[in-house]
């Protein structure tokens, strides 16, 4: 990357576009999440349930986002790993409210961390503990323990409790990923 090219990031004339895999179970919020995090004009009012993949760009003040929204149904889990080789970065979402399928979410993780495009690489993590407003919600710290986001040691993550419905948390987790500095000079 040339010197006018780093001026220009810096001061936030040239965008960088980040491929980011978002991942999750079904019905933990994943489209939601990413349909707020789009600038209002193009969000969508009516969200259904991802069936295969669908792919959303947006830009933010320093990055331009391809996300690829991966359904989280367990018949097309095994699609997530064709797309791990395009991933700068993870959001993985998790349904705080869903207590009986965190060790699903827990083993959907731990496949992915162990998956070969992925195992080796140091893409960033961001955790979304969704549906926060729901009565029966766990904690962030809780869904952090029960993942044992602790063990994640080659890789930075940081997690968000978040209410997407509302876009609650949204923005500090956006802002985190947008800090990483090797994900911007990708």
């Amino acid at each position: 990357m040339g010197l006018f090219d780093k001026l220009a990031g810096w001061l936030g004339l040239k965008k960088k576009e980040v491929h980011v895999l978002c991942l999750g179970l079904d019905n933990s919020g994943k489209t939601t999440i990413i349909n707020k995090l789009k600038p209002s004009n193009a969000q969508t009012q009516d969200i259904v349930p991802t069936i295969g993949f669908s792919i959303e760009k947006f830009k933010t003040s320093s990055l331009s986002f391809t996300v690829f929204d991966m359904s989280g149904q367990g018949r097309y889990r095994n699609l997530w790993e064709h797309y791990y080789k395009e991933g700068q970065a993870i959001i993985f979402v998790i349904d705080s409210s869903d207590k009986l399928r965190m060790v699903v979410a827990k083993e959907e993780l731990d496949t992915l961390l162990n998956h070969p495009d992925i195992k080796h690489r140091r893409l960033p993590i961001l955790f979304f503990a969704n549906k926060m407003d729901l009565r029966d919600a766990i904690s962030s710290v809780k869904v952090s323990q029960l993942l044992s986001l602790e063990n994640i040691k080659d890789k930075p993550w940081h997690i968000c409790a978040s209410d997407a419905l509302k876009g609650e948390g949204l923005q500090e987790g956006v802002d985190w990923l947008q800090g990483i500095p090797y994900v911007i000079l990708l």
